[in-house]
This record gives C-alpha cells, sequence and structure tokens, in this order.
C-alpha cells in the first residue's frame, strides 16, 4: 500500500488493518479462508459492470438471462432483484466470488435481473453513508429502462419491470435492506419510478447491548468481534 508500512500500523483488525496516516489496507481474496462453490449456470447469464455513482467511482454489476420465453408478447418483463452483499460493513465486494456466484444462481433460478451494487466501506465511509449509496444504486435503475444492453436477449426484446423490485440483502446486506424497508415505509423516501414489492434479509447483521451467545464464543477469524464493533 503506497505510502504506508507495516511499522506504522496502529490497528490490526485481521481483515483489515488501519494505519497512522488514516489508510486503510483490506486482505485481497486470496488472502482470506474463502471458498466458493463452482456455479454450472454461467452459460445461461451475462453480465455487465456499470458505474452509478461516477463522484464516488462506485460500480454495479447487473446480471441477465441469457434467453427469455413467452408466449404472450415479444416484449419481455423482467422483475429485478436488488442484492447487497454481505461483509461486516467493511469488506466485500461485487466481484467477490460469494457474491457474483450467488448472483449468477439466482439471475438462472427467478428469471430475474439481478443487480449487486458496491458501496462505501467502513472505516473510510461510515454508516449512514453505505445506505445512502444504495439509494442512489436503486434510483439509477430506475433510469436504465431503455438501456440497449438491457434490452437485448435472446427470446425477443427485453424490459425491466421497475414495478416488481426486489431487494435481498446478506448479512450486513440485511441490515442495509432492513433501513431502506424502514425510510420507504415511514414515507421519507422517494423512489419513483421504482416500485419495491418486497425485502429478503439473510441472516441481517444486528447488533445488541448485551452479548449472545455466538458472539461469546465466536472463533471466526477475519470478520471477528473486535473488527465487527
Amino acid at each position: 500500500m503506497a505510502g504506508s508500512s507495516r511499522a506504522d500500523m496502529v490497528k490490526d483488525l485481521g481483515a483489515i488493518r488501519i494505519y497512522g496516516d488514516g489508510s486503510v489496507y483490506r486482505l485481497k481474496l486470496d488472502e482470506l479462508d474463502i471458498s466458493a462453490i463452482p456455479v454450472m449456470c454461467e452459460d445461461s447469464v451475462c453480465w455487465k459492470d456499470f458505474t452509478y455513482d461516477e463522484p464516488r467511482d462506485l460500480l454495479l454489476r447487473i446480471y441477465k438471462p441469457k434467453s427469455t420465453t413467452s408466449t404472450s408478447s415479444d416484449v419481455h418483463k423482467l422483475p429485478i432483484i436488488v442484492y447487497l452483499h454481505g461483509g461486516g460493513f467493511c469488506v466485500g465486494s461485487r466481484e467477490w466470488p460469494t457474491c457474483h456466484n450467488g448472483c449468477l444462481r439466482l439471475t438462472s433460478s427467478t428469471g430475474a435481473v439481478v443487480v449487486a451494487p458496491d458501496f462505501g466501506l467502513s472505516p473510510e465511509h461510515r454508516v449512514p453513508a453505505i445506505f445512502d449509496n444504495v439509494i442512489r444504486a436503486v434510483r439509477w435503475i430506475g433510469g436504465r429502462a431503455g438501456d440497449e444492453w438491457l434490452s437485448e436477449g435472446e427470446g425477443g426484446r427485453v424490459e425491466i419491470d421497475l414495478e416488481r423490485v426486489f431487494v435481498v440483502g446478506d448479512s450486513s446486506g440485511g441490515t442495509v435492506a432492513h433501513h431502506l424497508a424502514v425510510r420507504l415505509g415511514s414515507g421519507s423516501l422517494n423512489l419513483d419510478p421504482i416500485d419495491v414489492k418486497g425485502y429478503v434479509m439473510i441472516s441481517p447483521f444486528f447488533g445488541g447491548v448485551t452479548r449472545t451467545g455466538s458472539e461469546k464464543d465466536s472463533t471466526e477469524p477475519w470478520l471477528n468481534l473486535e473488527l465487527l464493533d
């Protein structure tokens, strides 16, 4: 990492290391004990990266079925699943095999368009920045209805259905999904023309005042208790 060395490290939290100049080093994929089960659906799904927030250099990855079938029309309206990756708010990316392979499977099994955004990570980007990033990503999707790449399909023209949007979050991503639901439910947030129909929270990450048994006995090597605190 440019401008920093191990000598001026002030905190080693396992997955990330914080240095005296404020810079952060995140362990690379090959430095983490992450195994991904191979997927068998690459041939049925195509994907592409887009920049949804140029000032912050934030990207998202869109997955779509390569072919669609319909007996009622040559235009196939596909629902949208927004997939929010986990990582304790401080690690993770759309490029991680756990996220990428999961989105491939999700697209293949549901026939939906899956959108996996990256977002600002802690400690450089503290909560609620991550929530605001995801809202920007969802709003960006709302303006892509006529995107040329999205409209191409082997079984006919494809359209994304902005009235059938579902938010799926894994771990800390589930927490983000929860906060998005709260904001929408309170009426304080308008995502027109996006209409979110539902939320799925997979092992959402919530912390309490009192330690749970699994927290006290955690042996997690890189998303350890000190880091999550």
